[in-house]
């Protein structure tokens, strides 16, 4: 259990990027700009829940085409926010639960934050009370005055770009927004507001990948960001069921004739669940028992194709297609080389692609082991996945 709150600042009109949508809901390489932060933390274990700060005309919107549509559990609340960013956060922090211990706050408009990069500050925070992450600036800075001449020219050495997610006690933010507030200071980000009130914060090695959109051409530089660094992914699934009398034989979705069938929750197809697995692997996504439980009632016996389908859209929810998929089935008996084909065609179907990017093996292992022993099945699969082709950015 995580001692860590997200708020997640939404609720700006992004009237740079000259565009009516909110530039947190623009599509970037086939997904809401929006959902990229939201999966980082949604995956991250020291992450409890998740508050979004939305324009108070967008509360349901974001609820329904993002919270909802995408399934995450950690989203506690959409609230509206206020006319400045203060304000927003501040109706984040009251929003809370009263048990964490820390709260990180992140800009919505800064899709590619890594996992690795927030994890770094949520820890260094825990040390020091408050912490951000900071590149140093590589530009030549100057003052320059109201006229256009350059007034300055200011040392770089030790001057930071400053990002989120900023994480602080959740006390000590707190305590400096009502000082905030009671004396009128407005900063541009909740770093300046602790430090003005509670005490220093402690910069830590940001990125520069992890840009904030704030016109189109940061839109454009994070497609080309991501076309570098996401453009395949790979994934792969394992999954084994035994070998029990008065269960049907499924595999691929294809009823094999056989004296016993598979145990499990659903109809334990062995070979549609690795490769589930493979597919929300590659996909940056947790496992099927996540997804689908097999506490949940509304899984027993459930066609396992039907899963298959469900997981085909979670993969291409977040920009990604299925380039290929390779996969075993390791079995004693029966000899299911005549149904390899149908499988095929049923993966195919669930995933709506080309029958030929699907391939099934069935092999043995000679009598040894469990499945030798002819205890259980077994099944293996790799995916491949590329970064959909969609680019459409509503600019």
């Amino acid at each position: 259990m995580g001692d860590t709150g997200v708020i997640l600042a939404a609720a700006g009109q992004g009237k740079r990027m000259g565009s009516r949508v909110n530039k947190v809901l623009l599509g970037l390489a086939g997904q809401p700009v929006i959902k990229y932060s939201l999966d980082v933390f949604e995956m991250l274990p020291d992450v409890e829940e998740i508050i979004v700060v939305a324009h108070p005309l967008e509360v349901s919107v974001i609820e329904q085409d993002i919270v909802e549509r995408f399934g995450y559990r950690k989203v506690r609340q959409v609230v509206p926010g206020g006319r400045e960013r203060q304000d927003s956060v501040w109706a984040g922090l009251n929003a809370m639960s009263d048990n964490l211990n820390l709260v990180a706050v992140h800009d919505g408009a800064r899709p590619l934050v890594s996992p690795e990069l927030a994890q770094r500050v949520i820890e260094t925070a825990r040390i020091f009370g408050a912490a951000c992450p900071g590149v140093p600036c590589k530009d030549t800075l100057k003052k320059v005055g109201a006229d256009g001449r350059v007034e300055a020219t200011l040392d770089r050495s030790q001057l930071y770009q400053i990002q989120t997610p900023q994480v602080f006690e959740v006390s000590g933010l707190k305590e400096a927004y009502r000082q905030a507030f009671s004396r009128g200071f407005l900063g541009t980000d909740d770093a300046v507001v602790y430090e003005k009130f509670c005490g220093p914060v402690q910069v830590v090695e940001g990125d520069y990948r992890n840009l904030k959109i704030t016109t189109a051409d940061d839109m454009y530089m994070a497609l080309g960001i991501l076309g570098r660094e996401r453009a395949m992914r790979v994934g792969n699934g394992y999954d084994v069921h035994r070998l029990v009398e008065g269960r049907k034989l499924v595999i691929g979705g294809v009823r094999v004739p056989f004296e016993k069938g598979l145990a499990g929750h659903s109809d334990a197809d062995v070979l549609v669940h690795a490769v589930c697995d493979a597919l929300l692997g590659a996909a940056g996504l947790r496992d099927i028992g996540y997804f689908f439980p097999d506490s949940d009632p509304a899984y027993s016996n459930i066609d396992s194709l039907i899963l298959l389908k469900r997981v085909g859209t979670m993969v291409s929810d977040r920009g990604l297609e299925i380039v290929n998929i390779d996969s075993t089935v390791i079995a004693e008996r029966p000899k299911l080389a005549p149904y390899l084909e149908e499988m095929k065609q049923n993966l195919a179907a669930a995933l709506g692609i080309e029958v030929s990017r699907v391939n099934i093996k069935a092999t043995t292992t000679e009598g040894l082991g469990f499945t030798g022993r002819g205890e259980g099945i077994a099944a293996q699969a790799s995916v491949l996945l590329s970064v959909g082709s969609r680019r459409d950015n509503g600019l």
